[in-house]
């Protein structure tokens, strides 16, 4: 059976829009695969379909819905990305309610689905751990400076992520695999990337967050592992092969 693949929407604007990297991914894996993408209202459909009328729509609210009816959607699926956050919008309480709570209730959910349970991949963010620890040994300045910048700006934000990463680390009754791009780019994708303790930036273009987690769909052999990911110049799927097969996780906690 070919894997069905929901990927959960996101903030943008001030207004629900899918995802960018979700649109992306649904649109990669469609040819070859069942996907259903969860959204927040029916006006997101056309974004959906033109991107190909393989991708079958559910909405469904992230916020308001119980984790019941996330678990009935994802019975019988091999994989659920989560790729979905505020975006910064509505105030700490929405950041939280969506960044943290949501995911939390999507973990839920799919610890929920009776028998065999699908992998989930959740999209995090570079240098989400505790702030308040040192930094990372393998941090240099630049790398100090741009952590101390976000922590700052996006305080909620950053614990938000850090707390659902936190939640899902600590969870064995089903497959995990964190992917934590750096700064998300609107350039066209290079399909090469930098993978593990490399540093903090480069950004990465959304195009290759996508094809990453693509592959990882794949690799259910990344179980366990919180993967950085910004640009770089390695071809992405050698550089997850290596990165797996080393099977050092970046999560610094």
């Amino acid at each position: 059976m070919l894997p069905q693949v929901p990927a959960l929407p996101d903030i943008k604007g001030g207004q629900m829009a899918i995802c960018e990297v979700a649109l992306r991914l649904a649109g990669i894996l469609a040819p070859t695969r069942s996907v259903t993408s969860i959204i927040r209202n029916e006006a997101q459909i056309p974004d959906l379909k033109a991107i190909s009328p393989r991708i079958s729509p559910h909405v469904l609210s992230l916020e308001d819905a119980p984790a019941t009816d996330f678990t009935r959607i994802f019975t019988g699926a091999d994989v659920v990305v989560f790729s979905a956050g505020a975006g910064g919008k509505g105030g700490p309480e929405r950041t939280l309610a969506i960044d943290y709570h949501g995911a939390v209730k999507v973990f839920d959910a799919v610890e929920a689905v009776e028998g065999a349970k699908p992998r989930l991949l959740l999209v995090s963010a570079i240098d989400i751990r505790d702030h308040s620890k040192p930094f990372p040994v393998h941090y240099n300045e630049g790398d100090k400076e741009i952590s101390r910048k976000y922590a700052d700006a996006l305080k909620t934000y950053v614990e938000a992520k850090y707390l659902a990463d936190k939640n899902l680390i600590g969870r064995t009754a089903f497959k995990w695999t964190i992917l934590r791009p750096g700064t998300l780019l609107d350039t066209p994708g290079t399909g090469r990337v930098s993978i593990g303790r490399t540093h903090l930036s480069p950004g990465i273009p959304r195009d290759d967050v996508a094809q990453t987690l693509a592959h990882l769909v794949d690799r259910p052999d990344a179980a366990g592992l919180a993967i950085d990911a910004i640009g770089g110049e390695s071809p992405i799927a050698e550089a997850l092969d290596a990165f797996i097969k080393k099977g050092e996780t970046d999560w610094v906690g």
